[in-house]
């Protein structure tokens, strides 16, 4: 498991459907370690603190390993779409995948220390630097959504650190398993349940897994 790549960027102007936005989702690879910091990497910013950025995203992280099926399922897409970063992440990881990483995941990463926290979700900026209506509904239904890691202790990192898994949470979810409990229309109900005692998932989302659990159970039996 390893650092492909750090990507930064600021936030920069971008339009869309005649309307002008700032985003922060341009990111270009690093040339040199950088600082990771409690809420961002040195040289990043995020444009909308209120669903970007913050301590429990303070750094995203996409797998090397979906560029191909990108590719390989749009191979119209720009060329920036094939250039680390293009997601939107400050992580372009190896070996780090949905099914395997889990919410609460510690690990050291450099000097820096940072956990698992969330699956990402995708707004409307990814079709904007994508120029495509089509990728959020795409990238949601593919579960290559990558994943938020907060800082646990800061510390420099670069391309080619080497993951080392420090700490699993007990119970917990994978990040494939939590992206499916919030947008699949038939979540399952044990999952739903064991999401309840994931100590690490940030109050919003139990709050979104209980409404769904009473949904499932018809507004009756309570967890």
């Amino acid at each position: 498991m390893k650092l492909v790549s750090v990507n930064v960027g600021l936030p920069r102007l971008l339009t869309r459907g005649g309307a002008t936005f700032k985003t922060g989702i341009f990111k270009h690879p690093a040339p040199r370690r950088i600082r990771l910091r409690t809420t961002n990497l040195d040289g990043d910013r995020q444009a909308d603190l209120s669903v970007h950025g913050g301590v429990n995203k303070a750094v995203y992280g996409y797998p090397s390993e979906h560029y191909p099926a990108w590719n390989a399922e749009l191979p119209e897409l720009p060329d920036f779409a094939r250039t680390w970063g293009a997601f939107g992440e400050n992580f372009t990881t190896e070996g780090l995948l949905e099914t395997d990483v889990s919410v609460g995941d510690r690990y050291r990463v450099g000097s820096a220390v940072v956990r698992v926290t969330t699956p990402r979700l995708p707004c409307y900026k990814l079709a904007a630097k994508f120029q495509r209506d089509d990728i959020i509904e795409r990238f949601v239904r593919s579960g290559r959504c990558g994943f938020y890691f907060s800082v646990v202790e800061e510390g420099e990192v670069g391309a080619g650190d080497e993951f080392e898994l420090l700490e699993r949470e007990d119970p917990t979810l994978t990040i494939a398993e939590a992206k499916r409990l919030y947008t699949a229309k038939s979540p399952d109900r044990e999952t739903l349940q064991r999401s309840l005692h994931v100590k690490i998932l940030p109050e919003s989302w139990r709050e979104r897994f209980r409404a769904r659990l009473v949904e499932i159970d018809g507004h009756g039996r309570t967890v």
